[in-house]
């Protein structure tokens, strides 16, 4: 599902529309009765749903879903120096969530890049806001550096707005997913840079107690990040995985491998009717 504006960079392949839900979605891994293929995921007559829902800027001004058991808002207007325009209205929706109990009842995820030398802003130091210093493990970052350096501090800058400006309360009280897809700028030739834009990002919402996962799809993450070694704080993050045709298929999904070797798939989504529906795995 179409997440971010289209942009020049790095084109996405065409994300396919579920058109059909094959099959019948299986009661004993989803705990709802089994629905007829073409129809939304239903949570049932008299049971509660296990199954989740994301929403964000695309769903302003439409339909939200209805009886998720938790619920995951976008807090980006599709790119990462943007505000969703209906925030706060999704965040009341997503706290009438059923609840989950291997969920919190309300996530958040934000999008992510490194724009470099195409982004409006980029940064010319370690410092973030102006006047604070940041401790960057590939610093100095210096005016005109595209590289490592400078990638962390924006990613740095960027988690420090979504926790800051974009009006959350209390920020350190969710768990934030970073959003990595190709749809978003990033760089063709520096994989490192790109990565440690993430650690950024990681680090700050780590250093006022949030906790952090990593949503993509394979082929994207390899294209975007690829490998990431033990010493990276992304290595142990865990997963949310995009992709699965459907209800069946996103719970077969839980056996597949991380994005990163130490992490974990927490989430699996599938596509249903319009909306992004979220499998736990835990």
């Amino acid at each position: 599902m179409r997440r971010t504006p289209p942009n020049k960079s790095l084109p996405a392949p065409t994300t396919r529309t579920v058109r059909n839900i094959v099959g019948l979605v299986i009661a004993a891994l989803l705990f709802i009765p089994a629905s007829p293929a073409n129809a939304a995921p239903s949570p049932g007559e008299g049971q509660q749903s296990l199954l989740g829902n994301d929403i964000s800027w695309p769903q302003c001004n439409a339909s939200f879903p209805e009886e998720q058991a938790f619920a995951i808002v976008g807090v980006n207007n599709g790119l990462a120096n943007t505000t969703n325009p209906c925030l706060l209205e999704q965040l009341t929706w997503a706290e009438d969530s059923a609840g989950h109990p291997d969920q919190p009842t309300v996530s958040l995820y934000v999008n992510t890049a490194n724009p470099g030398a195409a982004g409006s802003w980029w940064p010319e130091d370690d410092e973030y806001p102006a006047g604070k210093a940041v401790h960057n493990p590939y610093g100095p970052c210096k005016a005109g550096d595209y590289g490592k350096a400078c990638a962390y501090m924006y990613g740095y800058a960027k988690a420090h707005d979504d926790a800051y400006l974009r009006g959350i309360s209390n920020p350190s009280a969710y768990f934030w997913w970073l959003d990595v897809e190709t749809e978003n700028t990033w760089s063709s030739t520096d994989r490192d840079a790109n990565r440690t834009v993430l650690e950024g990002m990681t680090d700050f919402f780590h250093s006022i107690g949030a906790q952090v996962g990593i949503y993509s799809a394979r082929r994207q993450w390899d294209r975007i990040v690829g490998t990431v070694n033990t010493s990276s704080n992304l290595y142990s993050l865990p997963s949310w995985l995009a992709g699965s045709l459907n209800a069946s298929g996103a719970a077969r999904a839980c056996s597949h491998p991380p994005l990163t070797a130490g992490g974990r798939v927490a989430l699996t989504q599938f596509v249903s009717r319009g909306f992004d529906y979220n499998y736990s795995c835990a």
